[in-house]
């Protein structure tokens, strides 16, 4: 059957969304994409749309979307791609165009080869017997977490002694909490540093409430912590990321951090807040989630094909 492949464009964004969101209803059982989402993917300033990003036709209709970027400036490349069940043909299409793609982008930054990633649900509708057929491998297992909310049992936690938490107000607010995501991030898998422009699209800085984004601190240590969340999901609350600088972990503040946040979330109306760790984060942030109250929501796998 002949698909019609073309590049993606920001019009398109309302259809990706659709397609997502029938996948998601697939592999999760209820669509969690939001427009917004796609629209700052495809926004994306290490893309270029004409060359980095693809969609499939059956008809007029749309079975598959891929996108990808470089974050690195060397060989590690990044890609998503979403097929439906049934267009496993066009999924495999596009995903050769994309490893063509990745090849050429790393050796435009002038690398030998291209360390390419991406991110699947742990039972995609892309057929993994397709990836593995390609030399793609599972490096990494990431777990989506949720809990539910209650607003008289979620309070603001009381500060410690020697503590102190404030909400991201100012400009130079937003450049600590850059300098703290970067330093805290550091030795994680798969980090790429980023410059503080580039870190502002990352988090979608447009589209965030900076009064959801807090910096823990103790008399000690100064700065030492930060959280950053998001209320524009449908699906729930999310803490799209929290870390504490090494020397102060242990103290506590990871997990003040997150029960302030929890509290924020509650006196919002929300009834459930998601984050996604890392399972074989080594700071030990999956038992610090377990312990206050999250649990599976679904995983992810990172994929990794090696080319060139």
């Amino acid at each position: 059957m002949p698909y019609l492949l073309r590049p993606a464009a920001l019009a398109d964004a309302p259809a990706v969304t659709g397609l997502l969101n029938e996948i998601d209803l697939i592999e999760i059982g209820r669509p969690e994409t939001d427009l917004h989402t796609v629209e700052a993917d495809l926004r994306h300033p290490e893309t270029d749309l004409e060359r980095d990003s693809w969609l499939a036709f059956d008809g007029d209709r749309l079975v598959v979307y891929g996108l990808l970027w470089d974050e690195s400036g060397g060989e590690r490349v990044d890609i998503d791609h979403y097929v439906l069940p049934d267009r496993q043909e066009a999924g495999q299409l596009v995903l050769a165009a994309m490893e063509t793609r990745a090849l050429e982008k790393a050796r435009e930054n002038g690398a030998g080869r291209a360390v390419v990633h991406l991110h699947l649900n742990a039972a995609p509708t892309l057929d993994t017997a397709l990836l593995r057929g390609r030399g793609w491998s599972v490096v990494r297992r990431y777990h989506v977490l949720r809990r539910p909310l209650d607003r008289a049992g979620d309070q603001p936690p009381a500060l410690p002694a020697g503590v102190r938490l404030r909400s991201c107000a100012t400009e130079a607010d937003r450049v600590r909490v850059h300098e703290l995501y970067q330093a805290a991030f550091a030795e994680h898998f798969d980090f790429q540093p980023r410059g503080y422009e580039q870190w502002l699209h990352d988090v979608d800085a447009t589209g965030l409430d900076w009064s959801l984004v807090w910096i823990a601190g103790t008399d000690a240590s100064g700065d030492a912590g930060f959280l950053m969340a998001r209320d524009d999901r449908a699906a729930m609350g999310w803490i799209r990321s929290i870390g504490v600088l090494r020397e102060d972990r242990g103290g506590g503040l990871a997990g003040l951090l997150l029960r302030h946040a929890f509290a924020a979330f509650a006196a919002r109306g929300r009834d459930t807040v998601g984050l996604g760790v890392d399972t074989s984060n080594a700071t030990g942030a999956p038992g610090l989630y377990a312990r206050h109250g999250m649990a599976l929501h679904y995983a992810v796998d990172t994929w990794e094909a090696v080319l060139g």
